[in-house]
């Protein structure tokens, strides 16, 4: 919900580079929670990886928000980036399959994501101003 007045402002856009940044430092760290999270089992000591990496991702996710990324698209390409990244990574540092149902299945919520992003965008003549 935005704040009365806030309409065309973009808060956080010039500390962070927009919301752009934000939200793949809030991919990168939510992957390396989880990530963590999986280490932890045998490391305990990694679950403080695991607290920092998610509480930085739900910071930065606030900050990509902030910046005037909508929420359905930020949620979408959060929730789909870290289930690309952290399957490929589990891949190579655990060595856990990645079987082509899953590529596929992966492949599938990323296409859904895109279709989220596209359908998000006013229509080109609003954004030109024709019409």
């Amino acid at each position: 919900m935005r704040r009365p007045g806030s309409a065309g402002r973009r808060y956080g856009a010039a500390r962070t580079g927009g919301g752009g940044a934000a939200l793949l430092g809030a991919i990168l760290l939510e992957v390396t929670g989880s990530l963590a999270l999986k280490g932890a089992l045998e490391r305990p000591l990694l679950y403080v990886l695991v607290a920092v990496g998610y509480a930085g991702a739900f910071a930065l996710l606030s900050v990509a928000l902030r910046a005037g990324t909508g929420l359905t698209v930020a949620y979408g390409l959060w929730g789909a980036g870290g289930v690309a990244l952290t399957a490929t990574l589990s891949l190579l540092i655990f060595d856990e399959p990645l079987t082509p149902l899953m590529a596929a299945g992966i492949a599938v919520v990323i296409a859904g994501v895109l279709c989220v992003e596209l359908g998000s965008r006013p229509p080109s003549s609003e954004r030109t101003g024709a019409g």
